[in-house]
């Protein structure tokens, strides 16, 4: 098992530092330029198109869209993904994830359009689907690519972070006297994996509802948790941001151990809480019933920044203004708790176990949204049939009491490796769509300049109508 370990940590360093921060910061620069910062341009623009309802009352509208990625974007990520950064990279990984919010939301911006433009119509419902396969598949001309795509995902999200949403949602009671490590990890998997199999079975319908419901809500109620200790606590912002900024531009810690550096922490932390150029938001983006791609493209880029500007800062000011002291140790659930006990009392790590619990379960369910899509892909572009799903529960359910009982370093590793695959066949894809979503953001900015209510219409950037299932 050491030996696995060091194999998926070596491995796990090398595709973050030099390969993906490489590979994400040219496509953030490139979006970036060539939009002339269209994500810091119109940001007021994609506020004000949340507000619009699609023609037909049944589709999906841009809102509902945006509450599906969002909800998948926050989660576990939000609260031990940043206390995993800070306690292991240090302060300044909270800066670095917002460098990458920053560059990643033209990544978004880019993916989601293009998602959009090769949306296609279900023949049963009349509603849209797609995702990166979809559009993979029209920019590459590589249906062989878009597969390869489709099983990275699955691999990524029925089983890396499922693995490791489970193994969040057990850490969060290493805190309490009952905790054994021996037997309550196994006991929560346990229960979390039959619970989420009933789930996916269709037999929890009613907890999937309620969750549904809590969820938002219990979002909402721990940003304002965070945003009352960060008030009772004012008088520690100046030396906290100080922290941030020193930490982040010291060089010299970086290049001693760049693989665990702040800047690397920063940018693994950051791109699993908010997945832009992942390729996941484009699957929910597809469903929208929109009249402009780029409306679309707005709308998800400003779920990155509503997850990791708004909700990971949050978790971030609150640790670091408590006092609560930063060690290797504490990261994960443990740092969080601590936080908040040291600000709230005995009520702070009950609020953070109740939280987690909540997020990690919905993550649970919510991933395999972004799976059943791929897998229809795969499979001709309709759902397998019932025995094979079947089978493919049970055993997403038996991953659940799995990633229970992994340690902290591999299932982040796992999850971090998974992830990165995805976006290496992801980003490259939507750089070579470049063009198309310059063309699609030069029209839709003309329109509105016009006073028009921007519509879009496929021979507008040189794609023929007629290979479209939209757009004619």
């Amino acid at each position: 098992m050491q030996e696995v370990s060091a194999f998926l940590d070596a491995l796990d360093g090398f595709l973050y530092y030099p390969v993906l921060v490489v590979v994400l910061t040219l496509a953030g620069l490139y979006f970036s330029f060539r939009s002339k910062f269209a994500q810091v341009r119109l940001c007021f623009e994609s506020v004000r198109i949340i507000a619009e309802r699609p023609a037909d009352k049944d589709a999906v509208s841009s809102f509902g869209a945006l509450m599906v990625s969002t909800a998948s974007r926050v989660g576990t990520g939000n609260i031990i993904g940043v206390s995993t950064a800070i306690c292991l990279g240090g302060p300044g990984a909270v800066f670095w994830m917002w460098v990458l919010a920053v560059l990643g939301g033209a990544s978004a911006l880019a993916e989601s359009t293009l998602a959009q433009v090769f949306k296609q119509k279900d023949a049963k419902t009349g509603h849209s689907y797609g995702g990166p396969a979809y559009y993979i598949e029209g920019i590459i001309h590589s249906k062989a690519l878009a597969v390869i795509f489709c099983v990275s995902l699955i691999a990524t999200y029925a089983f890396g972070f499922n693995a490791l949403a489970s193994y969040n949602l057990q850490s969060t009671f290493s805190v309490y006297p009952f905790y054994d490590a021996g037997t309550t990890p196994l006991a929560i998997g346990f229960v979390t994996a039959l619970a989420a199999g009933w789930c996916l079975f269709g037999g929890g319908k009613r907890i999937v509802k309620v969750t549904g419901v809590l969820v938002p809500v219990m979002g909402v109620v721990y940003v304002l948790a965070a945003i009352i200790i960060m008030v009772m606590k004012i008088d520690m912002l100046p030396g906290v941001m100080k922290m941030i900024f020193a930490d982040a531009f010291n060089f010299r810690a970086i290049g001693s151990g760049i693989a665990g550096s702040c800047l690397v922490y920063g940018i693994k932390r950051g791109l699993y809480s908010n997945e832009a150029g992942v390729g996941s938001a484009p699957n929910a983006a597809a469903s929208a019933n929109t009249s402009h791609p780029v409306k679309q493209g707005l709308i998800q880029m400003l779920s990155v920044y509503i997850d990791t500007i708004l909700i990971c800062s949050a978790t971030a000011f609150m640790c670091l203004m408590s006092g609560a002291p930063i060690s290797k140790e504490a990261a994960g659930a443990q740092y969080v708790q601590q936080s908040m006990y040291m600000v709230l009392g005995d009520f702070g790590p009950y609020f953070i176990s109740a939280t987690m619990v909540l997020f990690a379960f919905t993550t649970l369910l919510g991933n395999l949204f972004y799976v059943d899509n791929a897998l229809a892909y795969i499979n001709g572009k309709k759902m397998p049939g019932n025995l094979f799903m079947s089978f493919f529960r049970a055993v997403c359910a038996a991953v659940v009491l799995v990633g229970a009982l992994m340690p902290m370093d591999t299932a982040w590793a796992v999850a971090d490796i998974l992830m990165a695959v995805m976006a290496l066949i992801n980003i490259p894809c939507i750089m070579a769509g470049g063009k198309l979503v310059f063309l699609a953001l030069s029209d839709y900015e003309s329109q509105r300049r016009a006073g028009q209510n921007p519509e879009f219409h496929a021979s507008s950037i040189g794609l023929d109508p007629e290979k479209l299932d939209y757009w004619k």
